[in-house]
């Protein structure tokens, strides 16, 4: 019977320990949080699907970029004569959303929709379109499966401090430590945060920490508090500025300025020899961006002619910045406050396409500003057609335009925020970092996190204290029936008779 019972208790002993330990060890769930951001761009929309941790750190989720779909077809603003297509079109990358996010979570995961230049150029055209578009576009939202939290219109200030933050973030600057800081050493910055050129179709931004606290223009400041930290952040969103609308920009004052009221023809030194374009007048006035120039003109189409011609391209862009005028101490250019240039910048977006192109952002350090220079001029050089030869996988449109942007961002840059010579390579232009795009949308879920409670983090059935107790119980349960089962063995025979 001894036997029988000590051998009960060993038995209960061993698998009270082992139920313990696998019950207390085995792999907590992952408590995944996800969200979407949609960025309506002047020329095209992407869906960025994020996710994060339900246990922030410092209040602030730890975001990353798990997904990006490009949606096809023109920017939403591009519908406006045909509002109703504009939420129709982003349904094939909603479906993608839907694939990625687990079923379960698709009512809780939230989404947004910010329009960025492109619609706020057509709410100063046509109200009432920009209202019918993003009516549209929150339809097809709100019938989507996830948790709809708005489509709105976001401002050039906001859209260049969540530039500005996606940057910090992805480089580590709002941790002490960080992975990305040592895979991308170049990036190293004697300030604490780097500063965000953002450049799209239609908008322009330039966003940094300034170490001159300064009163003046206080519209250009926000603040910021990001992992347990504030931040006063200088930013100005220059609307008009975008490649697109600056080339408008550029051909209106030339056509106010030089063309003949007879002649139908422009020669312009910021396209390709031998390239040749038309253009409707009268859907050309009707961009806010080159109203305020508008011409009576004897002709219905304008044709474009290229000349090739670096020297004179950069003179017409040039005309574009207006530095007569400063009310402050300092200015970049239309008498906008700008503080000094402060610590190292990363250029993303527009910056970083059409540098990529033109292979000057591959090299380990950045391109020195005369190298730039030259390459950007012996492009433009180059004939249409030998170019149009060798890349012929290029949309005609894109390709016929790399001359003109090339020259107009050394011109934004040099002639508008006066980098020079000496701070030039502290530029870096960036198109991911790690898996996330630089772009303002990850800095846009990184500030929305904040509003999210934090969720108490998935712990195991027992406390430590209990866990060890219990282990300890069962083990000194185990030991005690084995010791008792030894000297039961091991006593004289007479005492075991007698126990017998």
């Amino acid at each position: 019977k001894i036997l029988l019972i000590l051998g009960f208790l060993s038995t209960l002993a061993v698998i009270a320990l082992i139920a313990v330990a696998v019950t207390q060890n085995k792999p907590l769930p992952k408590n995944i949080k996800y969200g979407i951001v949609l960025d309506a761009g002047s020329s095209h929309t992407n869906l960025y699907v994020y996710e994060w941790p339900a246990e922030k750190e410092n209040d602030t989720g730890v975001v990353k970029q798990v997904e990006v779909c490009k949606v096809e077809g023109p920017g939403i603003s591009g519908y406006s004569h045909a509002t109703e297509n504009a939420g129709p079109s982003l349904a094939q990358c909603l479906q993608q959303a839907k694939e990625v996010i687990p079923s379960m979570q698709h009512k809780e995961t939230p989404v947004y929709l910010g329009a960025t230049a492109g619609m706020r150029l057509l709410r100063l055209e046509n109200k009432s379109a920009a209202d019918e578009v993003l009516s549209s576009v929150e339809k097809t939202l709100r019938l989507s499966p996830f948790n709809f939290q708005g489509a709105r219109i976001i401002t050039g200030q906001e859209e260049g401090a969540y530039g500005w933050i996606t940057i910090n973030y992805l480089l580590g600057s709002f941790k002490q430590v960080s992975g990305w800081k040592k895979l991308l050493h170049s990036l190293k910055s004697t300030s604490e945060t780097s500063g965000a050129l953002d450049l799209g179709g239609a908008s322009t931004q330039i966003t940094f920490v300034s170490k001159e606290v300064s009163s003046e223009s206080p519209e250009n400041q926000l603040y910021f508090r990001l992992y347990g930290k504030d931040y006063q952040v200088y930013t100005h969103s220059f609307l008009c500025y975008g490649k697109d609308q600056a080339l408008q920009q550029k051909l209106a004052r030339e056509l106010q300025a030089s063309i003949s009221t007879s002649s139908s023809s422009l020669l312009d030194p910021c396209f390709h020899q031998g390239y040749q374009r038309t253009i409707n007048i009268n859907d050309f006035f009707k961009n806010p961006c080159t109203s305020d120039k508008k011409k009576q003109l004897p002709f219905s189409q304008l044709y474009i002619e290229g000349d090739g011609n670096y020297q004179k391209c950069r003179e017409n862009i040039q005309k574009l910045f207006d530095k007569t005028n400063c009310p402050y101490s300092s200015c970049s250019f239309n008498g906008i406050y700008l503080p000094p240039l402060q610590g190292d910048f990363g250029a993303f977006s527009a910056f970083y396409f059409v540098m990529n192109f033109l292979n000057l952002t591959g090299e380990s350090s950045p391109v020195p500003l005369n190298k730039v220079t030259r390459t950007i001029e012996s492009f433009c050089a180059r004939p249409w057609q030998e170019v149009k030869t060798m890349y012929q996988d290029i949309k005609e449109k894109y390709l016929s335009e790399y001359c003109f942007s090339g020259a107009y961002i050394l011109s934004l840059l040099e002639n508008g925020y006066e980098f020079t010579d000496n701070n030039w390579q502290r530029i870096h232009f960036l198109g991911k970092i790690g898996s996330s795009d630089a772009g303002w949308t990850l800095g846009y879920m990184l500030n929305l996190t904040n509003m999210i409670p934090a969720e108490e983090p998935a712990v195991p059935p027992l406390s430590h204290g209990s866990y060890v107790g219990l282990m300890v119980l069962c083990s000194l349960v185990l030991v005690s029936v084995l010791l008792f089962a030894w000297l039961l063995f091991h006593k004289p025979k007479c005492l075991q008779k007698g126990i017998v």
